[in-house]
């Protein structure tokens, strides 16, 4: 994102975030904030968040993100900005 009222960034979620609905519930969620972006499950088991849109919107996202849907347990959310094109929509990729 260019304008100074948005933002990227790519979160990797840790904990018991997999087989949980973490995916499809952070996707209503990003949807609802009308955020871009994808969210996947990593092979080390740990589950990508990439978000992109308005700050605040932003900020609401990687909040949630340290709940989760009510079976998760977050141990822990790396955030880092996010540089590259992210595709309009949101969606749970594969």
């Amino acid at each position: 994102m260019t304008t100074s009222d948005s933002v990227a960034v790519r979160c990797l979620v840790s904990g018991r975030v997999q087989g949980v609905y973490y995916r499809s519930t952070t996707a209503a969620e990003a949807q609802r904030l009308g955020l871009d972006g994808w969210v996947k499950n990593l092979g080390d088991g740990r589950v990508e968040v990439v978000a992109a849109g308005a700050t605040p919107a932003v900020t609401t996202l990687t909040a949630w993100l340290w709940k989760g849907p009510p079976a998760a347990r977050v141990e822990s959310v790396l955030l880092e900005e996010w540089t590259e094109a992210v595709p309009k929509g949101f969606v749970v990729a594969k």
